[in-house]
C-alpha cells in the first residue's frame, strides 16, 4: 500500500475541497471569539446542540482586511456591531484548506438581516416570558416619591451620556440639589450583563438610601444595546425595590429593559430633565397650595370683617332700639306710677281697715260686752279647769268689774 506524506495528504484534501466548493456557500454559526490583527478579523465559530448548549461543531474563519472594508462600507451601521460574541451570523464563506495552515473558512459577506431577525425573535420571547411571569408592570407599580433627591446612578465611567446627565442635573437653572451615588458597570460588551446585574444588586441592598435608581448610557447601534434585552437583566430590573428610570441613549428602538422600567426616557439628558421637572412640579404644587391658602386666609379675613361690620351695625341698631324702648317704657312708667301708687296705697288702707276691724272684733272688751267673763290666775287667763287647784286665788272679770275668789274644790 502506498504511503502518503502529510503534505501529500493535505494537498489531496485541498484539491477535493477546491473541486467540491468552487463557489462560496451561505452558512449559519454562532460567533464564539473575535480577534484582530493588521486589519484582518479572525473568528472562532461554533454550533451548539439546540436546548443543550453543548458545542457540536467548530471552525476558524477569517475576514481579510480588504473584504472587511468592503463589507463594512455596505452596512449603514458598519460591520463591527455584528462581530460580537454570542451572536448568530449568516455568512457567505469559501471553505479553504492549506497544506501548512489547515482548514479555514474565508468569509466574503455577512447577512445582517439574519442576525437582527434572531435578535428580534429572542426579544419577543423575552417579552412573552416577562409577561407570563407578571413582571412587565411590576416596577411601574412602585410610587415615585414626591421629591427625588437621592439617586443611585448605574452607568459606565466612560459612557458618553453620563457626563451629560451629571452636568444637566447638577446645573439645573432652578438650583435643585441632588445627591447622586454612582455604581460603575459596563453598558456594552460581553461583561455588560453581569456587571449591570451586580450593580442592581448593590443598589437593592442599599434601597433605604435612595429615592430612585437610574440607568444611563450614550447612544449606540442597535446591536450595542442588545444587552438591555437580556431576560435575566430585565427580571432583576423589574424586581427592583426602587423605581428604575432608564436613559439608554436611543431615539427609535425600545429595549426590553425600557419596557419593564418604571419610567423610560430616550437619553440621559432626558432623564435629568425628567427629574428636574418632577421636582419643579412638586414645587409648583406647593406654591399653588400656598397661594390657595393665602387666598383662603384673605377671603376668611374679609368675611370675618364683613361679619364684624354687620354685627357692629346690628348691635348699634339694636342698642338704639333698646334705648328707645327703655325710654318709652320709663316715660310710660313715669306716667302710670302716681296712679299705680295711689291705687296701691288705697288697697293697703283698705287692708289695714279690715285688719283693724278684725282686731277690734277679737278684743277682750268686745267679748265681755257680750256677757262673757274672763277667769284669770296670777294675771293670766285660764282656759281649762285642770289649770286650777284647790286653794288657788282667781279673778273673774266682767265688763263692769271683777270679783276675786278662792277655789275650794
Amino acid at each position: 500500500m502506498h504511503t502518503l506524506s502529510l503534505f501529500e495528504l493535505n494537498e489531496h484534501i485541498r484539491r477535493i475541497m477546491a473541486l467540491n466548493f468552487q463557489q462560496p456557500v451561505w452558512m449559519v454559526a454562532e460567533l464564539a471569539q473575535v480577534g484582530e490583527s493588521r486589519g484582518h478579523r479572525y473568528l472562532d465559530l461554533v454550533q451548539k446542540e439546540e436546548g443543550m448548549g453543548e458545542v457540536i461543531a467548530q471552525a476558524q474563519a477569517a475576514i481579510w482586511a480588504s473584504e472587511f472594508r468592503q463589507i463594512n462600507a455596505r452596512m449603514p451601521q458598519g460591520l463591527l456591531p455584528l462581530l460580537q460574541e454570542g451572536l448568530e451570523l449568516r455568512m457567505l464563506v469559501r471553505p479553504e484548506f492549506h497544506e501548512r495552515y489547515g482548514f479555514k473558512l474565508h468569509i466574503t459577506d455577512i447577512d445582517p438581516a439574519h442576525t437582527f431577525g434572531q435578535l428580534d425573535l429572542l426579544r419577543r420571547q423575552t417579552i412573552q416570558t416577562l409577561r407570563e411571569e407578571g413582571l412587565m408592570e411590576l416596577n411601574r407599580q412602585l410610587p415615585l416619591p414626591l421629591v427625588v433627591q437621592r439617586i443611585a446612578v448605574i452607568s459606565s465611567e466612560t459612557a458618553a451620556g453620563l457626563q451629560d446627565f451629571r452636568e444637566h442635573l447638577e446645573g439645573n437653572r432652578f438650583g435643585y440639589a441632588y445627591d447622586c451615588r454612582y455604581f460603575t458597570a459596563a453598558v456594552q460588551g460581553k461583561n455588560a450583563e453581569a456587571e449591570l446585574m451586580a450593580a442592581l444588586d448593590q443598589v437593592a441592598l442599599r434601597k433605604d438610601e435612595f429615592d430612585v435608581a437610574v440607568m444611563v448610557r450614550g447612544g449606540g447601534a442597535r446591536l450595542d444595546l442588545m444587552t438591555f434585552d437580556s431576560l435575566e437583566l430585565c427580571r432583576k430590573a423589574a424586581r427592583m425595590p426602587l423605581p428604575l428610570l432608564t436613559g439608554i441613549g436611543h431615539e427609535v428602538d425600545e429595549s426590553v429593559l425600557d419596557m419593564v422600567a418604571h419610567t423610560s426616557l430616550k437619553t440621559p439628558t432626558a432623564v435629568a430633565d425628567f427629574l428636574v421637572q418632577h421636582n419643579l412640579f412638586f414645587e409648583g404644587e406647593v406654591l399653588e397650595a400656598a397661594q390657595t391658602l393665602e387666598q383662603v386666609a384673605v377671603n376668611t379675613l374679609k368675611f370675618a370683617h364683613l361679619e364684624l361690620d354687620r354685627t357692629h351695625s346690628a348691635l348699634q341698631y339694636a342698642s338704639r332700639t333698646v334705648v328707645r324702648q327703655s325710654a318709652y317704657d320709663l316715660d310710660l312708667i313715669g306716667q302710670k306710677l302716681p296712679l299705680m301708687l295711689r291705687h296701691y296705697l288705697n288697697e293697703q288702707h283698705q287692708m289695714l281697715d279690715k285688719y283693724l276691724q278684725l282686731c277690734q272684733s277679737l278684743h277682750p272688751n268686745e267679748v265681755l260686752q257680750r256677757g262673757y267673763t274672763i277667769t284669770m290666775k296670777n294675771g293670766k287667763s285660764v282656759s281649762a279647769p285642770d289649770e286650777l287647784h284647790a286653794g288657788d286665788m282667781i279673778t273673774t272679770q266682767w265688763k263692769s268689774g271683777s270679783v276675786s275668789s278662792r277655789v275650794s274644790d
